[in-house]
């Protein structure tokens, strides 16, 4: 068990029986009688719902530590999504709730890592970013304005703005966390 003044980013703990994932963590200093806590922004495993809690700096929380191994994306079921063990060949599904606002970016064949816990799959853990291709994207409306953007459809069937220089067939680099344009890929 460890003090939540040692709580970070990116931890995976337990709390009332439920796996979290810490997405932020944030340690505020106490200051006369009061004493310092941590306020911290937990994604629960299991459903992919979000919650804040506060921690006193001497309550205590327990680490996770899981397993990652490099997996393979097959498809998608109606109620889950499938992941092959290159070497072994092993598939293992995963809920499609673990997978939430990151599903519409895996792609067949796609190598990410799983992570495990005591032998079952509990998460996938994305690329900070992934290259998809435009399948549509209207003419540039000015050529030489990089300012003003434009709406995109990939070949996944999201929408994404985009610069005017993007044409239909471009390969570019998308924020997984915010679906935001970064890049053109050459």
């Amino acid at each position: 068990m460890k003090p939540a003044s040692d709580m970070r980013s990116g931890m995976c703990i337990r709390l009332d029986g439920d796996l979290f994932r810490v997405m932020e963590a944030e340690y505020h200093a106490g200051g006369g009688k009061m004493h310092g806590s941590v306020h911290a922004k937990l994604r629960n495993v299991a459903t992919g719902g979000l919650t804040e809690r506060r921690f006193r700096q001497d309550e205590r929380f327990e680490e996770v530590e899981l397993e990652r191994e490099s997996m393979d994306f097959l498809y998608e079921e109606a109620d889950g999504c499938v992941f092959m063990h290159p070497e072994t060949y092993e598939q293992v599904t995963l809920p499609k709730e673990s997978l939430g606002a990151y599903l519409p970016y895996v792609q067949p064949n796609q190598s990410l890592q799983v992570e495990f816990l005591d032998g079952a799959p509990v998460e996938v853990k994305y690329p900070a970013s992934v290259e998809l291709v435009v399948d549509t994207t209207p003419d540039p409306i000015h050529s030489d304005d990089s300012n003003v953007f434009k709406v995109a459809i990939l070949k996944n069937g999201m929408e994404v703005q985009v610069p005017q220089f993007v044409k239909s067939g471009d390969t570019i680099r998308i924020e997984v966390e915010t679906g935001k344009y970064l890049e053109r890929v050459l």
